[in-house]
């Protein structure tokens, strides 16, 4: 009986390995002697594409790696597909690409919140890395995941820097939110809860918008009654434009503030048919028309690899920001042992990184890179943005 017990033992175990194998025969490295597959989600089309380019610009700034010698003698394949937004899409396409040979490496950006959370389970459970989701949630810190590292600042933190500004700042009492209703607009909206809490005050509305709306005249009619001297946005850029439009028509002209998602000044200048004036907002990358080194850099990359018709705006810039952690942390990552487990060892290793982005450090217990933003204004024009603050975070 106790030899039977030991050889089920055995076969079970054996069972066990095969399985385990088998499993990480789903999921590829996506590494070899001579490159590194990464790929990102990023929505092309549909109502979110004002934000694909931040995708673009991920394959232009792995391009300029690239012609500077790789990494370590290994050159970036870039993945790149448009999801439309769609988590089933994300989750569809993620899923293919990781499991077809060669694999990939680690996963860059990727736009969105809902996309992303469709996917972060997969992804942590086969043990890939994922840097720098294009989308600020408190999912991907709470709880921290040993292979994501945030980069961009919260949604959160954002909310409460706005709110500490306009009230301090420019002496305001009534404020009022517009807010989508998924993960992305209820984390402003709890931001924005945490700060009136601190400087005990409320909303006097906050008003939800559907993804599928279209008509928003009740919602801008509620903040119009409302009496809000601002109204702070968290909603994508086709339902800002639909707000500021229907608005325009109310005759309703409230301070607009918005989180860094609308940031792409022209851009939203464009979409709104000359609308987007004077509007206050959270950064989180230095301007597009900044004279530092490394944003001349960029914009040279950009001339020289970008398609026609593409512009460098934020958002494209962002598609640059938003990877270069993980670019250093490939440089970290030892030549002849580049593991997953050990790129995550030295994206652990970074400490006050600063590149176009605010200072970014990870940690052993730390998966929120960066915390800073400023604040800006569009001028008269809509075009052009001055920068009202200097780099801080929340309290």
């Amino acid at each position: 009986m106790a030899a039977r017990k030991r050889l089920l033992s055995l076969a079970l175990a054996g069972v066990l390995v095969l399985l385990a194998g088998l499993a990480q025969a789903e999921v590829p490295l996506g590494v070899t002697d001579t490159e590194i597959h990464i790929a990102q989600w990023g929505p092309q089309t549909g109502p979110a594409a004002p934000w694909g380019g931040v995708a673009r610009g991920t394959g232009v700034f792995f391009q300029m790696i690239n012609d500077e010698g790789g990494i370590n003698g290994r050159k970036i394949v870039y993945h790149m597909f448009d999801d439309q937004y769609n988590p089933a899409n994300t989750k569809a396409g993620v899923k293919e690409l990781q499991e077809k040979e060669p694999g990939i490496f680690a996963w860059a950006s990727g736009v969105g919140t809902s996309p992303g959370l469709a996917v972060r389970d997969y992804l942590m459970e086969n043990g890939v890395p994922w840097v720098g989701p294009a989308s600020a949630s408190l999912h991907w810190i709470t709880p921290p995941q040993k292979y994501l590292f945030a980069v961009y600042p919260l949604y959160f933190d954002e909310a409460q820097v706005l709110v500490r500004y306009l009230v301090e700042k420019k002496g305001m009492k009534k404020l009022a939110v517009l807010y989508a209703s998924d993960d992305y607009g209820k984390n402003g909206l709890d931001g924005v809860h945490k700060e009136m809490d601190r400087l005990k005050m409320k909303a006097v509305i906050e008003v939800a918008v559907g993804r599928a709306d279209r008509d928003l005249k009740s919602h801008i009619m509620k903040l119009k009654e409302s009496g809000a001297e601002a109204v702070l946005m968290w909603v994508n850029p086709t339902h800002a434009v639909i707000a500021l439009k229907t608005a325009a028509a109310m005759k309703y002209e409230p301070q607009w503030v918005s989180s860094s998602t609308l940031s792409d000044a022209p851009l939203m200048m464009q979409m709104s048919g000359g609308l987007w004036k004077n509007i206050i907002y959270t950064n989180f990358i230095e301007l597009p028309d900044s004279q530092t080194p490394l944003i001349k850099k960029y914009k040279a990359a950009f001339d020289k690899y970008a398609q026609k018709g593409e512009r460098f705006g934020v958002f494209f810039l962002a598609g640059f920001g938003f990877v270069e952690p993980m670019v250093e942390g490939f440089k970290r990552t030892p030549k002849d042992a580049f593991t997953r487990d050990n790129f995550v060892k030295a994206m652990e290793s970074i400490k006050d990184y600063k590149g176009i982005m605010g200072k970014i450090s990870f940690g052993p217990d730390k998966r929120q890179g960066q915390r800073e933003v400023f604040v800006a204004q569009t001028d008269e024009t809509g075009t052009k943005v001055k920068q009202l603050s200097e780099w801080m975070a929340p309290d």
